[in-house]
C-alpha cells in the first residue's frame, strides 16, 4: 500500500510503500477513498502534546511509532474480509470508526471503545491510517454506511463530527439546560462549524461562537450561530457575559488553550459546566473553594463512541444536519494541506481524496 507518512517529526510527509494489511478473524480491509486533515494530526506530526508549565508530553513515550501515515477520519471501500468478519461484503462504501481499544474488554464490549484502558489502538495514531491507501477494522461493528451522504462530508463524522457531538451531548446534560440557553463555543474552525451544525439540528436557539479570527466567525454566522465574540486580547470573558446577558451555563471549549480555558472557566454562572474538547495545550489553574461554593464542573471529553457515529450519521441522513464546508484535494498532497491546517488557512475542513475515488 502506498502511504504519506510521518517519518520523522516536524518533517514533511514523505510517500512511502508499506505492505498492504492482510484482515484476520473479524478484521475488515478497507481501500481508502476519503480522509479528513484534522488538529490532531499536527500534534501527532510535530510529536508531542503542550501540557503547560513547559512541560511536553512526547507521542513516543505514548508508543506512537514512525513511520506512520495519519488520519482518523476515514471513508473506505471494502476490498477484503477476515475469515470470521460478517456484516459487510466488498464494494460496501464506510465510515470507519476509528477510536479502537483492545475490542474484548468490557468497555469496548459496550461499544465505549474510546474509553478502553487496556490498549489504545486508534488509526492514524498507533496503527496506519487515512493517509494511506488501505486500513483495517477490527470488527464490522465499527464501519457506519454513509447512505446518501457526501463521503467526503461524511468522512469528517468520525472525529469532527462525534467530537463535538460527544461533548454537546455532556455539555447540555448540566442542571438547568432549556434550548434557549446560551452555549458558548471557543473556536469556529473545523469542529467549531460542526459543533454549530449539530447545535442547530437539536433545534438550540441561543448559540454563541468565539474566535479570534475576523473570517471565521463571519464563518460561524454564516453557519447559524446567533451571535460571535472575538476571542483575541483582553476582556474576553466580559464579552462573553455582554453576549450571554449574564455568565453562562455551557461552554464548549473547542480549542482548549491556557489562555481560552481561563476566559471560558471565568463565564460560567452557579452550577455551570466547562466541556474541554480541544488539544491546543496548556493549563488551567482552578480557585478549589470556589469549584465547591459554585459547584462548577470541568470535564473533559474525549472524541466519541461507536454509538455517538451512528446517532450522528442518522442525524444527517435525517437532513436535519448541515454539511460541514469542505474542500477536497488529492490524496497525494496531504503535506501541503496538513501545513495549510497548520498556518490557520483553511475554514471549515480539507479531506483528502484518493486519486480513483
Amino acid at each position: 500500500m502506498r502511504a504519506w507518512a510521518v517519518v520523522e517529526n516536524g518533517k514533511p510527509l514523505q510517500e512511502i510503500e508499506m505492505p498492504t494489511p492482510e484482515p484476520k478473524g473479524t478484521e475488515v480491509l478497507l481501500e481508502v477513498t476519503h480522509c479528513g486533515v484534522c488538529h490532531s494530526d499536527l500534534h501527532i506530526w510535530e510529536g508531542y502534546y503542550d501540557v503547560g508549565g513547559g512541560q511536553k508530553m512526547s507521542l513516543t513515550d505514548r508508543g506512537v511509532v514512525l513511520p506512520l501515515a495519519m488520519g482518523h477520519e476515514i471513508v473506505g471501500r471494502v476490498v477484503k474480509l477476515g475469515p470470521d468478519a460478517s456484516g459487510v461484503k466488498v464494494g460496501d462504501l464506510r465510515i470507519v470508526f476509528p477510536w479502537v481499544g483492545c475490542g474484548t474488554c468490557a468497555t469496548c464490549l459496550a461499544e465505549e471503545d474510546n474509553m478502553c484502558t487496556v490498549t489504545n489502538r486508534s488509526m492514524g495514531v498507533y496503527q496506519n491510517g487515512g493517509y494511506g491507501s488501505h486500513v483495517v477494522a477490527p470488527h464490522s461493528r465499527h464501519l457506519v454506511d454513509p447512505g446518501t451522504l457526501d463521503p467526503a462530508v461524511a468522512a469528517t463524522y468520525a472525529c469532527s463530527g462525534i467530537t463535538v457531538f460527544s461533548g454537546i451531548k455532556k455539555a447540555l446534560s448540566t442542571p438547568g439546560y432549556t434550548p434557549q440557553e446560551a452555549i458558548v463555543l471557543v473556536g469556529a474552525g473545523g469542529l467549531g462549524l460542526n459543533a454549530i451544525a449539530v447545535l442547530k439540528a437539536l433545534k438550540h436557539q441561543n448559540i454563541i461562537s468565539v474566535d479570534i479570527s475576523a473570517e471565521k466567525r463571519a464563518a460561524a454566522l454564516a453557519a447559524g450561530a446567533h451571535k460571535v465574540v472575538d476571542g483575541s486580547g483582553e476582556g474576553v470573558t466580559a464579552r462573553i457575559i455582554e453576549a450571554a446577558g449574564g455568565p453562562v451555563l455551557s461552554v464548549l471549549d473547542l480549542v482548549n488553550g491556557t489562555a481560552t480555558a481561563r476566559f471560558a472557566f471565568a463565564a460560567l454562572r452557579k452550577g455551570g459546566k466547562l466541556v474541554q474538547v480541544g488539544l491546543f495545550g496548556g493549563e488551567l489553574m482552578l480557585p478549589l473553594p470556589i469549584m465547591a461554593i459554585r459547584a462548577l464542573t470541568v470535564q473533559g471529553s474525549y472524541v466519541g463512541n461507536p454509538k455517538e457515529l451512528r446517532e450522528l450519521v442518522q442525524l444527517a441522513q435525517s437532513g436535519e444536519l448541515q454539511a460541514l464546508p469542505v474542500e477536497t484535494v488529492p490524496q497525494n498532497q496531504a503535506d501541503s494541506a496538513l501545513m495549510r491546517l497548520r498556518d490557520g488557512k483553511v475554514t471549515g475542513r480539507l479531506v483528502l481524496k484518493a486519486e480513483a475515488a
